[in-house]
């Protein structure tokens, strides 16, 4: 098969690296361990049980308090196996283990600090629905990187702002990785016939204006006032105070979500509700918020725990949970601005309003 004109990951990095000369290339070298563990994480889904006879098992408690499936363990295996041995990272953090993974001592240590979810979306997989990684990559503080000392959870309590660059990938039909250096967000889809990701997706970026959103309404019931006005408003439709019609998603894989709109626009809310008065939130700030926020930021859209910019909320703790909107520009903003207002509503949801023939 004759080579394309598209570049390949390895040469849209050499170009973003030419806009730096003093730069060492040890950010782009770091990228590539990311792109190899995700080919390596894509061809394990696409087994799928064909590759259940495994020596990983799930089964286990995460630190989240969720069951871990088998391939969220070879999954986290194959990001921490990849990236360790190169000199680039001062350590990592995933969501799947309790505390800061350090560089084991026969490999040199870098600059960089690595985050990530290694497979978002795996209680899915028995169903078949399309999951993803998701990653983000810091710079360590200079006195680890001074030091060599081992990290600690403090390190890596950055804002989100603070990113240098962050992605993900998706594993589906095709598999892409969608990536920002902090330039625009790119798109890149896995050749299978050379290996190589290439360059698909040049200058990604998410409409304004929207009318599909995703949120998990079997929740409808913990909603804070503000987020009830805007679904209710989204369900009126036409008729309604937006005078539009609004098609309601829900995939319970949120990258899958974020790469929908990505692509042609929406709003995707998990927010903060009346659930569990101590967490404020469901996703996971350092492993899943911030780097979707960084992307769609980069993609001119906005990302929000709807009181506050996501990208700026400084993180308290390494598994620290948030509430997260993000999406196209106009919906969330108009999400804040109700937040905001302190709106109240007392008309039933629509979607649960009692119905009958005989209704009178």
């Amino acid at each position: 098969m004759p080579l394309s004109k598209r570049p390949t990951l390895t040469q849209y990095l050499i170009d973003q690296r030419r806009r730096f000369p003093g730069a060492s290339g040890d950010l782009n070298a770091l990228i590539l361990d990311v792109s190899i563990a995700c080919k390596a994480i894509a061809r394990a889904v696409a087994f799928g049980e064909l590759g259940a006879d495994s020596a990983a098992s799930g089964g286990a408690i995460n630190v989240q308090g969720e069951v871990q499936q088998r391939l969220d363990v070879v999954s986290n295996e194959m990001f921490v196996r990849q990236a360790e041995w190169s000199g680039h990272l001062a350590g990592m953090a995933s969501e799947e283990m309790e505390l800061p993974y350090q560089i084991p001592g026969e490999y040199p240590r870098g600059k960089y600090l690595l985050v990530f979810d290694p497979l978002d979306g795996s209680s899915n997989l028995d169903v078949d629905v399309t999951v993803g990684s998701i990653f983000s990559i810091l710079r360590a503080p200079d006195e680890v990187v001074g030091s060599g000392r081992d990290v600690v959870e403090a390190d890596f309590l950055q804002p989100g702002a603070r990113q240098v660059a962050a992605g993900y990938a998706l594993y589906g039909p095709s598999t892409m990785l969608v990536l920002s250096v902090g330039n625009g967000v790119v798109g890149f889809t896995l050749d299978p016939n050379l290996g190589e990701f290439k360059l698909t997706h040049p200058e990604l970026r998410v409409p304004e204006d929207a009318q599909e959103f995703a949120i998990n309404s079997s929740n409808s019931r913990f909603w804070e006032p503000p987020v009830k006005r805007y679904v209710d408003e989204c369900l009126a439709g036409r008729t309604g105070p937006r005078g539009k019609d609004f098609n309601m998603r829900w995939i319970a894989s949120m990258v899958a979500e974020a790469h929908r709109i990505l692509m042609r626009g929406g709003v995707f809310l998990y927010p903060r509700d009346t659930r569990d008065p101590g967490k404020v939130g469901r996703l996971r700030l350092l492993y899943e918020a911030n780097p979707i926020a960084f992307v769609m930021e980069q993609a001119g859209a906005r990302a929000s725990t709807g009181r506050q910019p996501v990208l700026g909320v400084p993180p308290s703790a390494l598994h620290q949970r948030i509430g997260l909107v993000f999406g196209s520009k106009h919906e969330v903003e108009r999400i804040e601005r109700y937040h905001q207002d302190g709106a109240t509503r007392d008309a039933p949801n629509p979607l649960f309003v009692e119905r009958g023939l005989f209704r009178e």
